[in-house]
């Protein structure tokens, strides 16, 4: 007996197949796939033609291997957990999913001997490049000029002036916030920030003063500064009161200390934004939108960080490197803490 034939499986076209069907050979299908101008414009028609005919899909590595690259790029960061590092992160990846290229995402967990490991392991996969987002604005060593891929820096630059680094403008973000209290009619503004180990913090502040010298204004008293934290909010803000019981408004370095701040204002008898407006900074919609009124806040664009360094990464792909420090706009969120909102 002989056994009844199975189903017949589909056949998957291959190069071979559409370049008999264009009446070519394989070589030329291959380029006018991949838009080489090698290949005249009725023959490439052709083979495109032919390939929809045939639901030719070519292989994306293989693609990628005739142009000396893999469609591939890593992702390495210092703090995956951070409150900074996914929006970066998520922006990148928008833009790497636009064109089509797939991404190892490691994290070093701000270990320098991680952070080796895994640029190697990113290196041996044969990755077209490299984005190294940072966890602060302070710059981080380079990874170095040596490596065989070029390499884009996010949020925290580069200490070598001849890599490409992205990072917010946090200097226009203070003078912006400040711009904002002054346009609500605020005109006795207090600093009250985190950590003046961290640059962002230094750079909030001393673009604020700025805005505030453009009027012929200063600060009301020094610019406090401690930690990133709602106990240090509200801390700060005692001592403000008893020192300067005239103030109208208070610029936080952050949306946890102005959420400590407001606590304390309303505590003292003071209404926000009546007697005093509270800003902070980030925009951290957990902070800000649980805050009673809601937080206004100057929001860092961080997506749009990680979106210009993936956009920056592609173009040195390219073989068009960029070098130096490129800061970014950020904007300021109006909410209830500086201005009733109908």
């Amino acid at each position: 007996m002989t056994s009844a034939p199975g189903p017949a499986r589909a056949h998957t076209a291959t190069l071979t197949d559409v370049a008999r069907l264009a009446g070519v050979s394989v070589a030329t299908a291959s380029k006018a796939l991949n838009g080489r101008s090698q290949v005249r414009a009725e023959t490439r028609q052709r083979v495109i033609e032919a390939a929809e005919r045939l639901s030719f899909r070519p292989n994306q590595l293989a693609r990628g291997l005739l142009a000396g690259r893999t469609g591939t790029v890593g992702l390495l960061t210092s703090d995956l957990e951070g409150r900074f590092s996914i929006p970066i992160l998520m922006g990148a990846e928008d833009a790497f999913g636009a064109g089509e290229v797939a991404v190892f995402l490691c994290d070093a967990r701000g270990d320098a001997i991680r952070e080796q490991h895994h640029v190697r392991a990113l290196l041996g996969r044969r990755v077209d490049g490299l984005i190294v987002v940072g966890s602060r604005t302070d710059p981080r060593p380079s990874l170095g000029r040596d490596l065989p891929v070029p390499v884009v820096y996010a949020y925290a630059p580069s200490d070598d002036p001849a890599d490409l680094s992205i990072v917010p403008d946090n200097v226009d973000a203070g003078r912006i916030a400040v711009e904002h209290l002054l346009a609500c009619g605020r005109t006795r503004i207090a600093h009250i920030s985190g950590d003046p180990g961290y640059l962002a913090a230094r750079d909030r502040a001393d673009g604020a003063r700025a805005a505030l010298a453009a009027a012929g204004l200063d600060f009301v008293g020094e610019p406090r500064f401690a930690e990133w934290s709602e106990g240090w909010g509200r801390a700060g803000t005692a001592m403000l009161l008893e020192r300067h019981p005239e103030v109208d408004a208070v610029l936080c370095g952050s949306d946890q200390i102005a959420r400590g701040v407001i606590e304390i204002l309303r505590e003292r008898g003071h209404k926000v934004p009546e007697d005093v407006a509270v800003m902070g900074f980030d925009n951290w919609q957990i902070l800000t939108s649980a805050s009673r009124p809601q937080l206004t806040s100057v929001d860092m664009n961080l997506e749009q960080v990680g979106r210009a360094a993936a956009q920056a990464l592609f173009g040195a792909i390219a073989g068009a490197p960029r070098a130096g420090v490129e800061t970014l706009p950020c904007r300021v969120v109006i909410r209830g803490s500086t201005a009733h909102l109908s």
